[in-house]
């Protein structure tokens, strides 16, 4: 089982940099990282989790800038996003920041896929709530053009890029690409379609959810081999891991707290021993 790590980085907790050279030192598989752009005020939205949002929500470091610092002092942690909101973006910009850091990071990127919880930040972006998924399918498609080989157009509903020069690449063509959120049908056709895995959130109902997600997928022409599902801000502990392992993850995320060096160096301490 490989351990990763995720953490809501923000000017508060410890640097992208400690923590990277500190994972890849104790030997921790990779470093996703969370994004919300702001938090608006008048929220009414609820919290998924339930009672207040807590305030790293609110202070979270771009993902992009603070991944490339990590991967600009290691060589072997893999990067990722835990998750990108991607229907928030302009996807010719994203496509050119996905493709930069998986690039100069030799491709240890995974990019982390959701369609976001918070309706005001959304809205601030422009995104018709609604439509946020057909939004992200849209611009994911948009994207894989960018990053063909050759000059390669795209036109959708909701975006749309003329065949164009679009380079550096992502080192291996494109960047492994996994899909947040809690399961159903039209959660695991997107999978099927466009995606790489699935990052369930804390890994419960994966004995009921996988055989789905894995009749989804077969069904839809994909390699039975090649799902990746990854079990996402994981609080461990040896009978979750043993029971992920018996289900044939390989890889699982462990949730560090938002917190400054001590706290969080500890819990690495804490959590070594799974690695």
């Amino acid at each position: 089982m490989r351990i990763a790590t995720t953490i809501f980085l923000t000017d508060q907790t410890i640097s992208p940099v400690r923590l990277a050279r500190e994972l890849e030192q104790r030997g921790f598989a990779g470093l996703y990282l969370p994004e919300h752009t702001h938090i608006p005020v008048e929220r009414t939205s609820p919290y998924p989790a339930g009672g207040d949002l807590p305030p790293e929500y609110g202070r979270t470091l771009d993902p992009f800038v603070a991944l490339g610092q990590a991967a600009a002092v290691t060589e072997r942690l893999e990067l990722g996003t835990g998750i990108t909101l991607v229907a928030q973006h302009d996807p010719i910009d994203l496509a050119k920041q996905v493709a930069t850091l998986d690039h100069l990071s030799g491709g240890r990127f995974t990019l982390g896929v959701g369609y976001g919880w918070n309706r005001e930040e959304a809205e601030d972006h422009g995104v018709d709530w609604r439509t946020r998924r057909e939004r992200t399918r849209d611009r994911m498609a948009l994207m894989r053009a960018l990053w063909a080989a050759g000059p390669t157009a795209y036109e959708g509903t909701t975006a749309s890029v003329r065949a164009s020069f679009a380079h550096p690449k992502p080192a291996g063509g494109a960047p492994r690409t996994l899909i947040g959120g809690a399961a159903g049908p039209r959660l695991f056709a997107h999978i099927a379609e466009y995606a790489d895995g699935w990052l369930p959130i804390g890994g419960r109902g994966l004995t009921e959810a996988l055989p789905v997600l894995r009749e989804t997928w077969e069904k839809a022409g994909r390699d039975p081999d090649a799902l990746h599902v990854v079990p996402y801000a994981v609080r461990p502990s040896e009978g979750k891991l043993a029971h992920f392992a018996g289900l044939g993850i390989t890889e699982t995320v462990v949730q560090l707290p938002p917190s400054g060096e001590t706290e969080v160096l500890r819990k690495l301490d804490e959590y070594a021993r799974y690695v």
